[in-house]
């Protein structure tokens, strides 16, 4: 999906030999997406992209970066949240490239685009609303194949029995009931 910005490129990356992966249906690596848990947290962005997005996303609310996390999954359906592991780095490099700014609350920070971000913005203007666009067709695929309230309660259910499961000794009796609820679940679900 987001694949075909950066190719050759070096604003946004190192050309077309990292794009020779499997493709989904935008383009992008979103096979995980189609199968079971944990599935929303493939690589989604390509280099450069979410640097962009995140960038408009304070220009238009100054955030902390959980609700940079939670604006991007609410903007995509809940089909896809990006890591922590990757918003924080790219809010620093924004702060140490002077396109955003920050403010200490506590012990969090409150990320805030800088006079410089604004104009590097309308600079990119045409790509940022590609990119938005892009995003917009995939929330409303994503919101087709599932809701956030499904997808939720399977991560719940799947934590659950690993919960559980992890504990050990079941007995009999334990493992018939979690059987049995798991059989009325899928009948529910088949009849809805």
């Amino acid at each position: 999906m987001f694949g075909h910005f950066g190719e050759g490129n070096k604003e946004f990356g190192r050309g077309d030999c990292r794009h020779r992966h499997r493709r989904g249906e935008f383009g992008g690596r979103w096979e995980g997406f189609e199968h079971g848990f944990g599935a929303g947290r493939e690589r989604f962005f390509d280099s450069g992209h979410l640097r962009l997005v995140i960038l408009q996303l304070i220009a238009e609310k100054p955030s902390y970066g959980y609700e940079i996390i939670k604006a991007i999954e609410e903007r995509l359906s809940g089909g896809y949240a990006p890591s922590p592991g990757v918003v924080y780095p790219t809010l620093t490099l924004l702060e140490e490239e002077g396109l955003a700014t920050s403010s200490t609350e506590g012990n969090k920070k409150l990320y805030t685009v800088s006079e410089q971000g604004k104009e590097y913005l309308k600079a990119n203007n045409a790509t940022v609303k590609a990119i938005f666009g892009r995003m917009e067709q995939a929330r409303k695929v994503f919101g087709r194949r599932r809701s956030p309230q499904i997808m939720r309660a399977m991560v719940n259910l799947g934590f659950a029995l690993k919960m559980r499961a992890g504990r050990g000794d079941l007995s009999p009796e334990q493992v018939s009931k979690i059987a049995e609820a798991l059989d009325a679940a899928a009948r529910v679900i088949d009849e809805a």
